[in-house]
């Protein structure tokens, strides 16, 4: 077992017969959806609401029920996974391009858990690169603009060469910022910058952390 299969499995615990759950999306949440199918299999009762069409085609998959967020008058809890989170339990979430819904997702939830592998935890934001998605309508202007503020965004590229499209077919900057000394105030430079949907900036928006290490054990972080 893994630190990713670790947290993933531990997580499962935390699921109450009726809830409706917010479905993450990545590897690690990979092993949450495993444990998910295996008590809904033995006639665990709950409505999944996914953050991407990947996790749709898992559950459908594993047999997992859900529904659309516009059907579903609230979230529960959500599970989700983050590519770096701090000591405040801030993160930094969309490596996998699925921000946007993500964040829609979260702020939806009564609660939010996000579940790690011991590499994700961080003194300081900002090593792995910051996802902003943007509309594909001029957004070498808005690259120009975060290139100027010395931000160095690249256009993501998916494996067949083409600009990587989100499933709510936008385009996502990755800014390589190495630290973030400020989160605070670079999430509020973008969200009012024309031209950027979201970011991947997840500031105060989760209440625990389930670390996963390589040996099985998990560590949990709360605020």
């Amino acid at each position: 077992m893994d630190g990713k299969q670790a947290a993933g499995r531990r997580a499962a615990d935390e699921i109450k017969d009726g809830m409706t759950i917010g479905l993450g999306t990545g590897s690690t949440v990979y092993y949450f959806l495993e444990a998910l199918a295996k008590k809904v299999a033995n006639g665990f009762k709950m409505t999944g609401v996914a953050t991407s069409q990947k996790t749709i085609d898992l559950a459908n998959e594993w047999k997992i029920p859900m529904h659309a967020l516009n059907d579903v008058a609230k979230i529960d809890v959500t599970v989700d996974g983050a590519d770096e989170v701090d000591s405040k339990l801030n993160g930094i979430k969309g490596g996998g391009g699925a921000l946007l819904y993500e964040k829609l997702v979260a702020k939806a939830s009564a609660r939010r858990i996000w579940i790690v592998d011991a590499s994700k935890k961080v003194e300081q934001l900002g090593a792995f690169p910051l996802p902003v998605e943007v509309v594909p309508f001029g957004w070498k202007h808005v690259h120009a603009y975060l290139s100027e503020k010395g931000y160095r965004p690249e256009l993501r590229y998916a494996a067949d060469g083409q600009p990587y499209v989100t499933d709510a077919h936008h385009y996502i900057l990755d800014l390589h910022l190495q630290s973030i000394a400020n989160a605070e105030s670079l999430a509020n430079e973008l969200d009012h910058l024309t031209g950027v949907v979201e970011h991947g900036l997840f500031l105060g928006m989760t209440e625990k952390v389930i670390i996963g290490y390589p040996d099985g054990h998990t560590e949990t972080l709360e605020k």
